[in-house]
């Protein structure tokens, strides 16, 4: 695993949680139980905290940042989809941000939203919950989202990550 201090920034990362050897983990980054961070994907706490809670999935290549001024934190229960970039906002407990999306500085994606793949969520944007945003830059769309849209993938990432933890062997 590539997991890194920077001087006194030193990761928290529960040991119950499984992340890839090709994760890159830098600074003060707290990643919670049953969490996981997959191959490509970069946490870099250098310049503010970086927090994760639990049962959480950062999926391949998601590149998750923070400002001075603005952490980043991802609640429990969240799928973070592959390839999206999260920088100085809010991600609520028991939400999703697909594939290739952007969430920035202050946004909030509250408890139950989902941010559609390639969605770029501008700076002090809200996304309520069981709302969608969609597109570029993002429109929200209230209720559209159950529970169950969001907890199915979830759950398969923790199962994934157990899976991982106990089978996964590199053969060259």
């Amino acid at each position: 695993m590539a997991i890194y201090a920077l001087g006194d920034q030193v990761p928290d990362i529960h040991p119950d949680a499984y992340i890839s050897a090709e994760a890159v983990v830098i600074g003060s980054v707290t990643i919670g139980p049953e969490s996981s961070v997959w191959p490509g994907a970069v946490l870099r706490g250098d310049d503010g905290l970086i927090t994760v809670g639990a049962r959480t999935s950062i999926q391949d290549g998601a590149v998750l940042h923070t400002t001075p001024f603005t952490p980043t934190t991802v609640g429990d229960e969240c799928v973070i989809g592959h390839l999206a970039h999260l920088e100085g906002c809010t991600v609520h407990d028991g939400a999703l941000v697909g594939s290739g999306s952007i969430v920035l500085h202050n946004a909030v994606v509250e408890s139950g939203a989902l941010v559609g793949a390639g969605a770029v969520v501008s700076g002090g944007t809200v996304v309520p919950s069981a709302a969608m945003a969609l597109g570029v830059p993002a429109v929200i769309k209230p209720d559209r989202v159950t529970p169950e849209m969001i907890s199915l993938g979830m759950l398969s990432y923790v199962e994934r990550g157990k899976r991982y933890a106990r089978e996964l062997r590199r053969l060259d």
